[in-house]
């Protein structure tokens, strides 16, 4: 479709770089030819929510506030899940969009992504609760939990293209598949091909949009569960300790991930990070206001301490889950480093080194931030 070259962003979830080098995908390879490829970096933790949010804002959590999957929330003692707008605390592309009267798309495998960015999008499905026209026509999505529900994903944003004209979507989708199958498997070629056909129909549809494709982390094998609550606790030190990666999808990571926060009182801050950092698997312990330094995350929105694990280890509650023996999840500093492939792209000397600049790229070429 000609004279018509809407910006369109691609998030994989889970798309690991790993993936990219080791399976075929002949689109992709095209996106690069007349565009480009690089390795950068998704924000810290290592988590979903963090890095959409991070994507569709530009900005770090410091700014948007979203520095986790599930929060608790000191003032009142409550634990929630990060999946509403309303705590996200900076503005979207799509609600800079809705005050310049410009047509947004936003198409999610994960509803709980519906619910946390859809706010101000002016058109807005899921494979969890799409709309019944798009069914129509694509028939009714696979489960979360397939091989295939990514491909229908992407396929009824194309959809959503061509009924609509948006000069901007955002397709983002499930990581279900990148946790269960490693790079060389059947499975994880088959999921790839399918997201790769999904994206060269765009291409070839639409010849003159502008696409970027990239994910909000990566993934790795895990070996190695710590309770960390539980070892501060028989040490004598009082604390939450919340698993950041946790959302209703445990299917997924049973809740298990390379980042926690903990609470405690200021008191024993010191001796808690001591203790972390001598165990094995634990890359580092820190304060708040070191993680802030570290991650741009924002202070009132974590814990006392922060920690990261090493590339075989998770944190988690063992009065919850065991370790599952096929474990693959993020989290960590080890799954930030994700591919980001751009295609027709008006400015080519935009640098790229991290998923969040693909979101300032569009606030650019939209010209959001002009008056």
């Amino acid at each position: 479709m000609l004279n018509y070259s809407p910006l369109v962003l691609i998030c994989i979830d889970g798309f690991d770089p790993v993936y990219f080098d080791a399976i075929e995908t002949p689109n992709m390879d095209r996106m690069i030819e007349n565009g480009f490829y690089t390795v950068g970096k998704s924000m810290w933790p290592s988590v979903t929510n963090v890095n959409n949010v991070s994507i569709i804002t530009g900005q770090y959590p410091s700014v948007h506030g979203i520095c986790s999957n599930y929060r608790y929330i000191q003032e009142t003692k409550e634990e929630v899940y990060m999946e509403s707008g309303e705590y996200i605390l900076a503005p979207t592309i799509f609600s800079m969009c809705k005050n310049k009267n410009i047509t947004t798309v936003l198409s999610t495998s994960k509803d709980k992504l519906r619910r946390l960015l859809g706010d101000d999008a002016t058109h807005v499905s899921s494979a969890e609760k799409p709309d019944k026209w798009v069914v129509d026509i694509l028939g009714d999505p696979p489960s979360i939990y397939s091989l295939e529900c990514n491909g229908w994903t992407i396929n009824a944003a194309e959809l959503a293209m061509d009924k609509y004209k948006p000069e901007f979507v955002y397709i983002t989708t499930t990581d279900w598949a990148h946790h269960k199958f490693p790079p060389e498997s059947i499975e994880a070629k088959t999921h790839i091909s399918i997201i790769d056909t999904a994206v060269g129909n765009i291409m070839n549809k639409f010849p003159e949009a502008t696409i970027m494709l990239s994910a909000d982390h990566g993934m790795s094998r895990k070996t190695n569960l710590i309770d960390l609550g539980k070892i501060l606790k028989e040490n004598g030190i009082d604390n939450l300790a919340v698993p950041i990666i946790k959302d209703e999808h445990v299917v997924h990571h049973s809740n298990l991930g390379g980042a926690y926060f903990i609470y405690l009182d200021d008191s024993v801050v010191s001796k808690s990070i001591d203790l972390l950092n001598a165990l094995e698997g634990v890359d580092l312990a820190m304060t708040s206001e070191e993680a802030v330094t570290k991650y741009n995350l924002r202070l009132e929105r974590i814990g006392q301490v922060i920690v990261t694990a090493d590339k075989d280890t998770v944190f988690g509650d063992t009065n919850l889950v065991e370790m599952p023996g096929d474990l693959r999840s993020h989290g960590s500093e080890h799954e930030q480093n994700i591919p980001i492939i751009g295609y027709n792209l008006k400015d080519t000397n935009y640098t790229f080194t991290e998923n969040r600049h693909m979101g300032t790229y569009v606030i650019e070429q939209l010209g959001l931030l002009n008056k």
